[in-house]
């Protein structure tokens, strides 16, 4: 009985080693070196300045990644649902303004007053003041838009945008979040920062080959824009203007974090939402794709998860660190975004069912 028992164990030992490393998966890992992390100390010293926000309920949906508001103060706020939400001012009811069909992401306003969105699952949009939608983009130099993620607006009209993935899309993995952790956990390269460009209705490449492309900025002096490449803990400058029009570079690096969306704040600052720390034991085999390739294989509740934490921090225009503003409880879960106004920090989340809002006295901005 004992030899059998044995046995029997041994072929289960064998059978589970021969799943770990032949069982097909969707990613297909790329060796890197995860820079030093560098924690939550000096400029990311842990602090409690983001714990004082309220709570803008959004009807019973919730998602609300990016915020965005017109030039009369309306609110507007995507929804996992992909309905677009508007409150007309903090104190009204929640009205569902339009439905994308998709998920919509970022969003930014044109001159005109319409509400320019980065939808997951369709590409870059184009919502009119009565809710309409119509279809600006789904596809960049014959490669197809499979993630448009964050947007932003520059004062020519041209549109920025990012393509986080043309890997692994959210209508194809289970959504966003989930199509966001494979194409990190393979590291290979998928995601691009593009521009359209409403005078020709052609979409344009600026940069290709970027680990999970998130969120985008055009300075204020319309220069340079930025793009946030997630899983590489880094934010990308790309320049527009001046003797280096068209050359890239990181402009910070080596952050405690998962940066998720940028966005120009006032004072000349960029608001850059840190989504969730980084993981030790990713950092740890950032060289080693086999065994990356294997947890793959494990079951989805036992891999690593993006941790909730809340924490946003401001650069200048020369990547240094000019606000730090955390929360050590999960109270904004996976914050993903920052519109600032004159009183107000308004941040996106993936999963809240409110907006959360913080007066930016009380965080001592």
């Amino acid at each position: 009985m004992t030899k059998k028992l044995f046995t029997g164990i041994g072929v289960l030992v064998l059978l589970l080693v021969i799943y770990l490393l032949t069982w097909p998966v969707p990613i297909d890992p790329v060796s890197w070196k995860a820079p030093p992390n560098p924690g939550y100390t000096g400029a990311f010293e842990a602090n409690s300045r983001l714990a004082g926000f309220e709570k803008l309920p959004l009807g019973g949906l919730h998602g609300p990644e990016d915020i965005a508001i017109n030039d009369r103060g309306w609110i507007y706020a995507p929804t996992h649902e992909g309905v677009i939400v508007r409150l007309k001012s903090e104190d009204a009811s929640p009205e569902k303004w339009a439905d994308t069909g998709g998920r919509p992401l970022g969003m930014d306003f044109d001159a005109h007053g319409n509400l320019i969105v980065a939808d997951g699952d369709r590409g870059l949009l184009s919502v009119d003041p009565q809710g309409r939608v119509k279809t600006l983009a789904t596809e960049a130099n014959g490669q197809a838009i499979r993630y448009a993620d964050d947007v932003d607006v520059a004062a020519d009209g041209k549109i920025y945008f990012s393509d986080a993935s043309t890997k692994f899309a959210p209508q194809d993995f289970g959504g966003t979040l989930e199509a966001s952790l494979v194409d990190i956990m393979e590291h290979g390269g998928h995601g691009r920062l593009l521009v359209y460009d409403p005078e020709t209705a052609e979409t344009q490449t600026l940069i290709d080959g970027l680990n999970f492309a998130n969120g985008v900025a055009v300075s204020p002096d319309q220069r340079f824009v930025l793009v946030n490449e997630t899983g590489s803990y880094r934010v990308i400058r790309y320049w527009l203007e001046g003797p280096e029009k068209g050359a890239f570079e990181p402009i910070i690096e080596a952050l405690p974090a998962f940066p998720d969306n940028i966005s120009p704040g006032q004072a000349g600052r960029f608001w850059v939402a840190l989504v969730s720390p980084r993981n030790p034991l990713l950092d740890k085999l950032s060289d080693n794709p086999l065994i990356r390739k294997m947890i793959q294989r494990i079951p989805q509740g036992l891999r690593p998860k993006a941790e909730a934490y809340g924490h946003i921090i401001a650069i200048n225009k020369s990547g240094d660190v000019t606000q730090n503003l955390q929360h050590p409880d999960p109270a904004v879960p996976l914050n993903t975004g920052i519109t600032e106004t004159d009183e107000y920090l308004y941040i996106g989340s993936l999963a809240t069912d409110f907006i959360p809002r913080l007066k930016k006295s009380e965080a001592g901005i």
